[in-house]
């Protein structure tokens, strides 16, 4: 059992990714194995991955060379048939290769990705069941310090102008990190209250669930 302050936890968005490479099979194991053709990929890179397989789609993952030709997905275990069905994985990756931290952070919120459940009830019945579905669409709020000299402000900016989907990195000071994917949209207007410093929020919102290692 063990707490933990975000005190010193370093925020950093994708801003260059390389060309998207072929992914022409995934395997059924844990973790699962890639076959990308030269990936030209090292120990410990980060990719984005689009595949057939929708749990893993427009996820991001930390991997693990295993030859010139294949890589494992760490934290991935496509084991399971039925919802990884064989041979479906297949799709592309890109590797993030410049990050950006973004400075000034004075906290971080997030809202959504609770499982939403349906309802339903049998004539006999006086009272309701409930059957879960899927959790809802979750977003991840950054507060920042106003400033607009800063790269991380500007990196933000440029995300929301492109829509594009862009990683966001956050780096716990044990070395752990989790890693996010979606749009950025960002509100450039400051709060201002007296006696308070202005801020600006960046919100993104999430295509798939975050991934989280332990170093």
């Amino acid at each position: 059992m063990s707490v933990k302050l975000p005190n010193g936890i370093l925020f950093s968005l994708a801003t260059a990714y390389s060309a998207s490479k072929p992914i022409s099979a995934m395997t059924n194991a844990e973790p699962t194995v890639v076959t990308a053709v030269a990936h030209g990929l090292d120990d410990g890179d980060i990719v984005e991955v689009k595949s057939g397989w929708n749990p893993l789609n427009e996820r991001v993952f930390k991997v693990d060379q295993l030859t010139t030709d294949t890589l494992s997905l760490l934290n991935t275990n496509t084991s399971d048939v039925t919802r990884y069905p064989t041979g479906g994985g297949a799709g592309s990756l890109r590797q993030v290769t410049t990050w950006q931290q973004i400075q000034q952070i004075t906290e971080s919120s997030t809202s959504g990705g609770e499982m939403q459940f349906t309802s339903y009830s049998f004539l006999e019945n006086d009272f309701e069941s409930q059957l879960p579905t899927q959790a809802s669409a979750q977003s991840l709020q950054l507060t920042i310090a106003d400033d607009p000299a800063l790269p991380g402000y500007q990196a933000l900016k440029r995300a929301a102008e492109t829509r594009e989907v862009r990683a966001l990195r956050a780096q716990l000071p044990d070395g752990s990190f989790i890693l996010y994917n979606g749009y950025v949209s960002f509100n450039e207007t400051p709060t201002m209250n007296k006696g308070s410093i202005m801020t600006v929020v960046a919100t993104f919102s999430l295509m798939s669930r975050p991934v989280r290692y332990n170093a």
